[in-house]
């Protein structure tokens, strides 16, 4: 059984070229993913490392195929030391990152980034979804923050418990062309767009490029360099022989 950590575009894809397959289960953090899935072969809810572990055990897992979004560092954390003590095998999926121009920001962290943020003054546009909202509020001082945020209850609630305004407040799904960020980011007459490093599928290059034909500061929460594949016709590959029934070599 093949066991695929969703949550990304690339899940998706990986997963409508196994629709024929009973050989794999998808999980994903919230129901909200359940909209994109054209399968049934789906858990719904986040797992700790033990109920990683009990999951691998009860769903007879051989192989791990992680797909988590990039900067989901404890779950893909947590399924390396779950293949390591189950020896069984770990595939992780990793987005190539941006190429940057000379006129953004880049920040190493998210602790680097609230510092930043506590010295600027000006309406900044957060493209970096609800997890952080409270952090950002800490440092917002007399300065306007808009949260973009996914269009669902989990992240309405996170706004509301911070008091976040309703009119800071753009519940909407991406990811978007230059056009549509050139459109939010002056109809807020923002100064600056915090992002993360989300790749090319992630929408990163368009929000890079609205920022920089309106004279608006990109500032991009970085990500640490991963060892994977980018290739989801090579990671479809590696996990054919299951597909089949055959064993998969742990190493």
């Amino acid at each position: 059984m093949i066991w695929i950590i969703g949550g990304t575009s690339e899940a998706r894809g990986l997963v409508s070229r196994l629709k024929d397959s009973d050989n794999y289960i998808m999980t994903i953090a919230t129901e909200a993913g359940l909209e994109f899935l054209n399968t049934d072969k789906v858990y719904v809810g986040r797992l700790n490392l033990e109920e990683m572990i009990q999951f691998v055990k009860e769903k007879s897992i051989e192989v791990i195929v992680d797909l988590s979004h990039p900067y989901a560092t404890i779950v893909s954390d947590n399924a390396k030391k779950v293949s390591k003590q189950l020896k069984i095998k770990y595939i992780r999926y990793t987005r190539e990152k941006s190429h940057y121009t000379d006129n953004v920001i880049y920040l190493n962290s998210y602790d680097e980034c609230y510092e930043y943020l506590s010295d600027i003054k000006g309406t900044v546009l957060f493209t970096t979804g609800s997890k952080n909202v409270g952090d950002f509020e800490k440092v917002r001082g007399d300065n306007r923050f808009i949260y973009r945020v996914l269009p669902v209850i989990d992240s309405i609630n996170i706004c509301n418990e911070n008091y976040v305004h309703m009119r800071d407040i753009v519940a909407i799904l991406g990811p978007f062309t230059v056009m549509v960020n050139k459109a939010m980011l002056s109809e807020y007459k923002a100064k600056y767009c915090v992002m993360k490093d989300s790749g090319k599928n992630g929408g990163t290059v368009e929000k890079i490029q609205a920022c920089k034909e309106l004279g608006v500061v990109p500032v991009i929460i970085g990500r640490d360099k991963e060892e994977g594949i980018s290739d989801l016709d090579e990671i479809f590959m590696l996990i054919s022989p299951i597909l089949h029934n055959d064993k998969l070599v742990y190493n």
